[in-house]
């Protein structure tokens, strides 16, 4: 996928300069934070060409245009360390010591106008998570690991998911070619007739929790009975895994199979994200996998380090779910 914008040597250094300003760390108070990186867009801070490369995301999404976009050469910080793979969340909270990327992230994500999205459970509720391969996950079903993953939206059995996805390459090897795959929810329904669209919008299926959800609350197992398609586009399935559930009629199932079709007609979008990549995109007007194309050196794809946000489509849908914030912390829920 071609980037939408590539960030010269002048913006990058410009960008990167305003974004060390901010003084806080995101892992101590991520509300503090994010007030400081509002207050670098409130001084008028923020470069022009980067306020108009995140006026152009928004107007994509708007106008339909497009809901995956690429920026090349973002601002990283100076010292990336590899990753403990056995803790990786304690190794970084312990050696990264300035937050560049994150600032990057939250900058954009208030510039494009999403409010992020934390999970109390996850990473100690961080806002800046990581994709990186867990030693005790490798070879399963989980971003987590150092496995391929189905097509999917990320939290398929939670009652809240991420509008968008943000992922920005910290680490990425050179001479390991994994890309991240997405389909839109729109060349979806193209493959769909009127009442396999019927059939998928009724509550009539189920996915299970995935392994890391689990392991953080060993009260999940399966979500509600849920619909796979809602809103215009908005698909909730994970492959593979998604089912009709117990009860469901037949039709349920030959819908289920309908998709299943679909996801294998359907256009896709390819990107393999490299150093400084940042890739945004829908999480549920889409679905998103990852694809392992070429390892030359597994021990060196393994050291992938992806710096991740969630985020709500904007104000309105974060207050939709204003009663479910944990200790008092706008965009934080549990499970």
């Amino acid at each position: 996928m071609e980037p939408i914008h590539e960030l010269s040597g002048p913006e990058r250094e410009q960008l990167t300069a305003v974004l060390r300003s901010v003084a806080k760390n995101p892992y101590e108070d991520y509300e503090d934070f994010s007030r400081a990186v509002g207050d670098v867009i409130a001084r008028g801070e923020v470069p022009a060409f980067f306020a108009d490369v995140c006026a152009r995301v928004r107007r994509d999404r708007a106008t339909g245009v497009s809901d995956a976009h690429v920026l090349r050469n973002c601002p990283l910080d100076d010292d990336i360390p590899l990753l403990d793979l056995d803790d990786p969340v304690a190794d970084k909270h312990a050696r990264k010591k300035t937050f560049v990327g994150e600032a990057f992230l939250e900058l954009f994500a208030q510039l494009v106008r999403t409010p992020l999205l934390s999970y109390a459970t996850r990473f100690n509720g961080d806002f800046f998570t990581d994709v990186v391969a867990i030693n005790r996950y490798s070879g399963m079903q989980t971003g987590f690991s150092d496995s391929e993953l189905v097509y999917h939206n990320d939290r398929t059995a939670h009652p809240v998911r991420a509008d968008f996805i943000s992922l920005l390459g910290m680490h990425c090897p050179e001479g390991e070619f994994i890309y991240t795959g997405f389909v839109d929810g729109r060349d979806l329904l193209a493959h769909l007739t009127d009442e396999e669209q019927r059939q998928l919008r009724t509550a009539q299926f189920v996915t299970p929790f995935d392994v890391f959800s689990r392991d953080n609350n060993k009260e999940l197992t399966v979500s509600e009975v849920h619909p796979i398609l809602e809103n215009h586009h908005s698909f909730r399935y994970l492959d593979t895994c998604t089912a009709a559930a117990p009860d469901a009629p037949e039709s349920a199932k030959d819908a289920l199979l309908a998709l299943k079709d679909a996801l294998v007609r359907a256009d896709k979008t390819r990107h393999r994200i490299r150093t400084g990549d940042l890739f945004v995109f829908a999480n549920q007007d889409g679905l998103h996998s990852r694809d392992r194309m070429e390892i030359n050196d597994a021990a060196r794809a393994r050291q992938r380090w992806l710096l991740k946000t969630y985020a709500f489509r904007d104000e309105a849908a974060a207050e939709r779910h204003a009663d479910r914030w944990l200790d008092g912390v706008r965009g934080r829920v549990g499970d």
